[in-house]
This record gives structure tokens, sequence and C-alpha cells, in this order.
């Protein structure tokens, strides 16, 4: 597929951190790609929490579903709008590597217990996965993914921790958030991307689990309007035993509009800005957006599931109980380094020969436990505190 003039082209990336030999068989967003998907972490993602945590049921959500879901999402969006969809996948895939085990429960108690030190951003530390985490080559630490997946992935980053980016890579990654540009096309689709995926997924899931009903659904004005569309399509689904035929066509016809409605709201921005090239779009307004009357509605049903499912009392009395775990864990591996795998082990150890020792050292600390999947966290604290989390 031709790409449009402002969409990234991989013959003109900004390069890698260490240098490469280009790629023979498939462009550097491909490769970007791979590499993310035969990460450790990616692996991991199978096990980390998007609501419900993992021994709760077997066909929920995971950070690894989810992250397919954006990405099919982005793509899909892309290929109408001439973007790269290699380039969208990748970031889509790597976004949510730095989330911790038990969703934002756990990344809530991570940054309290290094709050002093810089506290814990999920989005910065999947760029700390990409780029210093994964051992995996012989020349280098990290992945060495291309600077504009790593832009992507970079969806939010204060301005602290954008100023100590840019003191190490002058002009990379953290640079946008100190001039207020905005990142590549590709990377402001897979922000949009990433809200459509949760919207539809945690209406299913919420359903599925129980905690949801079609008749709460039914008061929130898109999903009304769209169960009544589906059932004047298909009257039968009214008087179905089960919901589910019902609740798959209206979250299918969900992403439909708001897929439909990006693509049609970019169009019209991108003729009036009329961006002829990367620069120009990172030197422009927000481009890939709803529109107004489209972001409303998503408001309303982020609001609705904030409510009626993120704080359900089933949900959030789990969430606290997880959070202690986080704490727990931590409180262990700092006071006895030895309890984790030996190369965090040794890394805390040489944490010591570090001006700021205890800074480096909780980081190494929160490192570990960023990395963990649910149930290997619920595993190390048993072993370690003994007792389980709560099902």
């Amino acid at each position: 597929m031709m790409l449009a003039i402002y969409a990234c082209d991989p013959a003109s990336s900004k390069g890698r951190r260490h240098p490469e030999q280009p790629p023979t068989e498939r462009t550097e967003y491909q490769r970007d790609r791979d590499r993310i998907i035969h990460s450790t972490a990616f692996r991991r993602l199978v096990y980390k929490t998007q609501v419900f945590l993992n021994h709760e049921g077997d066909l929920f959500r995971t950070r690894l579903t989810h992250s397919l879901e954006v990405a099919q999402v982005g793509r899909s969006i892309a290929r109408a709008l001439g973007l790269n969809e290699d380039l969208v996948e990748a970031i889509a895939l790597a976004h949510d590597l730095g989330h911790t085990p038990f969703g934002h429960a756990g990344q809530n108690a991570l940054h309290d217990c290094v709050r002093e030190f810089g506290g814990f951003e999920h989005n910065l530390q999947s760029l700390r996965v990409v780029d210093q985490l994964e051992e995996r080559y012989p020349q280098f630490n990290g992945l060495n993914l291309s600077f504009e997946t790593r832009e992507g992935i970079l969806k939010h980053c204060s301005l602290s921790n954008a100023q100590w980016l840019e003191e190490i890579e002058p002009g990379g990654v953290g640079s946008r958030f100190i001039h207020r540009t905005q990142p590549s096309l590709e990377a402001q689709l897979c922000n949009q991307a990433d809200e459509i995926a949760y919207n539809a997924h945690d209406v299913d899931d919420g359903v599925r689990s129980g905690l949801l009903s079609m008749k709460q659904l039914e008061s929130v004005s898109i999903l009304g309007q769209l169960i009544q569309s589906v059932l004047s399509d298909h009257p039968k689904l009214g008087n179905e035993k089960s919901n589910r035929r019902l609740l798959y066509e209206v979250n299918r016809r969900l992403l439909g509009e708001q897929i439909q409605d990006v693509i049609q709201t970019t169009q019209a921005r991108l003729k009036e800005e009329e961006p002829r090239s990367v620069d120009a779009v990172r030197r422009a307004k927000p481009l890939i957006q709803f529109s107004p009357d489209m972001q409303a509605k998503s408001t309303e049903l982020k609001n609705f599931l904030m409510h009626n499912l993120y704080r359900h009392q089933k949900v959030a009395q789990t969430m606290v109980e997880a959070k202690k775990i986080i704490k727990k864990l931590f409180n262990a591996y700092l006071t006895n380094p030895a309890e984790m795998q030996a190369d965090f082990a040794s890394r805390a150890i040489e944490a010591s020969r570090h001006e700021n020792v205890q800074a480096t050292k909780f980081r190494v600390v929160a490192d570990y436990i960023a990395g963990m999947t649910d149930r290997f966290a619920s595993k190390e604290h048993e072993r370690l505190i003994g007792s389980k989390i709560p099902s």
C-alpha cells in the first residue's frame, strides 16, 4: 500500500540508539514488531491483569489480548488513512509492556513505594523495558527499537522525567513533552485505538462477569442506541435467555461506529491542516481524535465504566488486596535482595556502588516487581509472606 505523505516511512526513520545494519527482507518497523513479539515482556502480558485478575476467569481480557485488539483496531484505521500499519502494530503491541501485575492497583502501589525517587509511570516503564531491561542481544541491552516506535510507546510522561530523558538522549523521545509538540500520526492513532479497544472490551468483560447488566448498559446513550438498533434488526435476540449474541453485536457496532468516526474526523482535519511531512504533523495540533459528539459519548461511557465496573465493590476489594501484595513484596525484596532472581539480586548489590544507593536499589526492586505476572506475584507473596490473594 502506498503511504500518505504525512505517514512514517521506515526508509526515513530517525534510527536506533545503537546503529545496526538495515534488515534485508523486512522494514525497520517490521523488525521492531518482530522483536517485540519475541520479547519476554510480551509473553508475560498473557498473565497480567486488564480489569479482572488472572485467577478470576480464563475468558476475561488480559494485557496481551488487549494489546492484540489495539493492534487490530489501529491497523484498520491506519489502512484507511494511508498510515504505516507496521509501525502502528509495533507501538500497539508494546504500549503496555511496562504494566505491573494487578493492573492499575499494582501501578499505584509501586508508585507509592518509589515516590521519593521519581515515582512509577507505566509508559516510562514500557520504554525502560525495550531500552534496557530486555536482555537478548550481545551488542546492547533492550530491543534497540527505532525512534518512531519508542516515541509511540511513551504515550505520557511527566515533565521531570522528560527532562531526565532529554539529558541522556538530547532531542530524543522525551523532547516533545518539553517543547509541547505532537508525536507521529501512527503514535496518535495508537492512543485513540487504545481507548476504542478498552471501551468495548471492558463492556463485554463487565457483562460476562455479572457485574454489569444489559439493563444498565441501556442507560449509556451510545449503548442504549445500539441495543435498540440491534433489536430492531434482530428482534429474536430480545427473547433469548442469554445476552451473548446481543452483546457481541452491540460491541461489534460500537467498535465500528468509533472507528468510522475517527477515520472521518481525521480525514477532515488532515484536509484542513494539510501536513506535508511527519515533521509538519509534529508541529500541528493533535489530528487523530473523535468528533466532539463521539468524544462526549466516549466520555460518558468511560464514566459509566468507572463508577459501575472499575469501582465496583468486588473489583475494588480485590484491588485493595493486590496493592497490599505489591507493597509487602517491595519491602521484602528491599530488606533481602537475595530473595529476587539472581540477575536482579546482583543489580541490587551493585547498587551499593552508586552515588545514590537508595534510588538505584529502589528502582531495581521496582523493575523486578513490574515485570511479574499476576500469578508469579501471588506465588511470591505466598512464599515470602505466607498468604494467598483472596479469590
